[in-house]
């Protein structure tokens, strides 16, 4: 067990911008690689996005982090509550899994939070990294990074090749649904340019 200490990330948000968000597993290990675990985390995405009012764009579930592409409505929590939203239960979830079966893995991932006091840690602890997007072309720049990661880190040849993955949505529009990937809402007319390959 490691001890931790928090930390604290400032947050600029703006009512319309767009959010891409990015949050890291604990330790940086590769815990998303499991398609069970993954479907459990596009569950909580579901709900999370649904409740708070947020639209998801696009993702990439990566073996470490996950980049997800999100934009508020108009009447929305912040983006910490949205983050707690996905990361919380999903975490309690997975630890519930982890007991039940005996598995090592629950004591690899629980530190010492503070002297006598241990709590369980799927994610990295802080806030992770939300950049705000306020034109089309950032907007269209970060799905084309979001959807290149998997390629472009060898763990695949084409980004529509990897699964978890908002790729092929965009890329092969029509493709068969996956109802075991997060749910994909559709891009307001406001944040699409003319004349790119995405729509």
């Amino acid at each position: 067990m490691t001890y931790s200490r928090r930390k604290t990330l400032r947050r600029f948000e703006k009512s319309r911008d767009a959010h891409e968000l990015t949050f890291s597993c604990q330790g940086r290990r590769p815990l998303l690689v499991n398609d069970d675990w993954n479907r459990l985390l596009a569950d909580h995405i579901n709900q999370a996005t649904s409740r708070h009012g947020y639209d998801l764009i696009a993702y990439v579930f990566m073996p470490e982090h996950v980049h997800l592409l999100v934009l508020p409505h108009e009447k929305c929590r912040s983006i910490s509550v949205l983050l707690s939203g996905i990361k919380r239960p999903f975490s309690y979830r997975v630890k519930q899994i982890l007991a039940e079966s005996h598995d090592p893995l629950l004591d690899e991932l629980t530190i010492q939070q503070r002297p006598g006091i241990n709590a369980f840690r799927f994610w990295l602890e802080g806030a992770g990294y939300d950049r705000n997007l306020t034109n089309t072309q950032t907007f269209e720049a970060a799905i084309e990074y979001i959807h290149n990661n998997p390629a472009r880190r060898g763990l695949c040849e084409r980004a529509i090749d990897w699964r978890w993955s908002s790729a092929r949505h965009f890329l092969e529009p029509g493709s068969q649904s996956d109802d075991s990937l997060p749910r994909l809402d559709s891009i307001p007319v406001q944040w699409k340019s003319t004349g790119n390959g995405f729509y």
